[in-house]
């Protein structure tokens, strides 16, 4: 009876104790480049998503329509992610030599991008967020 009472107080304690953040909302980012009306990034941990929201303000539009005119002023963009540690990457975007990622702190403001070319690894400061939110949902 007491086994049966333990793998009870195991399980039970296992269920209760398996909370995690569902979804992370970084909001009002600022970025070191380009200026935005709106632009955020929602990284769904259950689907291994992000969505990236953004809106341009009209100097960034225009700078960007000089060598591209299919750029629309609201964007949304889907990265899939993962996550190792405390951090969160998106997928891979370029070749197995050279390629692009977003790279998440668990609760920090700051997104960086990693650029690694032959194998050697740079990490710059893309954006900040003046909001972070996080939904947990118990399972």
């Amino acid at each position: 009876m007491k086994k049966i009472n333990l793998i009870y107080f195991l399980i039970s304690f296992l269920l209760a104790s398996n909370t995690h953040a569902d979804k992370i909302i970084l909001s009002k980012c600022d970025n070191k480049k380009d200026g935005f009306l709106k632009n955020e990034y929602i990284l769904d941990l259950d689907q291994s998503l992000m969505i990236r929201n953004f809106i341009f303000d009209d100097k960034t539009l225009n700078k960007h329509r000089i060598t591209d005119l299919s750029v629309k002023k609201k964007n949304k963009i889907e990265r899939l992610i993962y996550k190792e540690g405390n951090q969160i990457f998106t997928e891979k975007l370029g070749y197995p030599q050279f390629f692009t990622q977003l790279v998440f702190q668990i609760d920090s403001p700051q997104i960086q991008i990693k650029t690694v070319i032959n194998n050697e690894e740079g990490y710059d400061l893309l954006s900040t967020c003046k909001k972070i939110e996080r939904f947990e949902e118990e399972s």
